[in-house]
């Protein structure tokens, strides 16, 4: 089955090996109990995940055939635990497609972020963007293929080629490693483009294919809270009405400023006071 993402990219299942009884088979065969199937395989497979025993996931794999925009593929390709092959633009003509921007679609760079995203721009503005695009595509596809039509090999041909330009490949990995990559790029900070095909990859792929998994994954991974010793101290301070001890703990922690007439911004600090606003815990400075 193929999965249209974005305005020419999917996602192919090629091929996969093992499931859920795999990854109890696997968990089982250490404690010397064989291949025993019973109906607490959704227990064991939420207990291997919640203590992180990993082993057992990467008794399954998958691969997929991938058409995705280059400079989104730079950041598929620093997950480094799966085996790959792409198409070569040395040995072949490069795929002519390169991904459009809709004029309500360009983001503004984000101020909390240096690696993100803001909001999304006015459209009209976004307009003059997407038809300057367009241009620029019409414009290095022109210049490319006049290159080979003269003869200049591929290798060099392509140098000018822009980076939404789409790749293709095969990506084979085993679903512990998969998991990790789901865990960042299905991440709300994670850039759209590539967290677009791990959505499919996850939502629409792993459910069917390991669902237990995919559930204890969802609970334990994607959709947890975890807290730093700094943290659940802070927490624990504050729900213990001891909210000056906490302060004063923030500041030797150098969380928080001796003086409080100018805030500075601090990663850490806003993490914290994401989390307990998640908890409903009421911040005190």
């Amino acid at each position: 089955m193929e999965y249209k993402i974005l305005d020419d990219g999917f996602i192919r299942v090629v091929d996969y090996m093992g499931s859920d009884e795999s990854i109890v088979q696997a968990a089982r065969i250490s404690f010397g109990e064989g291949t025993k199937k019973t109906h607490e395989d959704r227990g064991l497979i939420r207990y291997l995940m919640r203590h992180h025993h990993t082993t057992p996931f990467e008794m399954c794999e998958i691969k997929f055939h991938v058409r995705v925009p280059m400079d989104c593929w730079r950041q598929w390709i620093r997950h480094r635990t799966a085996n790959v092959n792409e198409y070569s633009t040395r040995y072949s003509v490069a795929i002519d497609s390169a991904q459009k921007t809709k004029p309500d679609k360009w983001r503004t760079q984000s101020y909390k972020n240096k690696q993100g995203s803001g909001e999304y721009i006015d459209e009209e503005v976004g307009r003059i963007f997407t038809e300057k695009e367009h241009e620029l595509h019409e414009k290095m596809r022109e210049v490319y293929e006049e290159r080979l039509k003269q003869g200049i090999a591929r290798e060099q041909a392509r140098k000018d080629l822009p980076l939404c330009t789409y790749t293709e490949a095969y990506w084979k990995i085993d679903l512990h490693n998969l998991f990790h990559f789901l865990a960042l790029r299905m991440d709300k900070h994670a850039q759209y483009e590539i967290r677009s095909y791990a959505n499919i990859i996850g939502n629409e792929i792993v459910a069917k294919w390991c669902p237990l998994a995919w559930e204890a994954f969802k609970d334990y991974r994607l959709n947890a809270l975890t807290l730093s010793r700094i943290e659940w101290q802070i927490i624990s301070l504050i729900l213990s009405g001891k909210e000056s001890e906490g302060i004063s703990f923030l500041q030797k922690e150098g969380l928080l400023p001796k003086d409080f007439k100018e805030l500075k911004k601090n990663r850490e600090r806003e993490e914290l006071e994401e989390k307990m606003q998640l908890l409903n815990i009421k911040i005190p400075w």
